[in-house]
């Protein structure tokens, strides 16, 4: 089963923290949002805080935006 959520991407940040909000998550990120990185460390900070391997986070849109939508495989 595949879950998709949209994912608010605040790059450059002090620290990395994820805040829920009404319309899904708010994540903060360290990095910078150049050659992939942030989407890089926001696949990491997901699968930390949902308790599943990278390869189950997949970023369907949003690459180049602060608005990401995410699917993640539930199986």
């Amino acid at each position: 089963m595949k879950k998709s959520m949209i994912v608010k991407v605040k790059p450059n940040s002090r620290k990395r923290e994820i805040k829920e909000s009404e319309g899904g998550l708010v994540v903060y990120l360290t990095s910078v949002p150049e050659k992939g990185r942030a989407n890089e460390e926001l696949i990491e900070i997901l699968s930390e805080y949902l308790g599943i391997a990278k390869s189950k986070i997949n970023i369907k849109r949003g690459h180049t935006s602060k608005i990401n939508l995410v699917e993640i495989d539930m199986v």
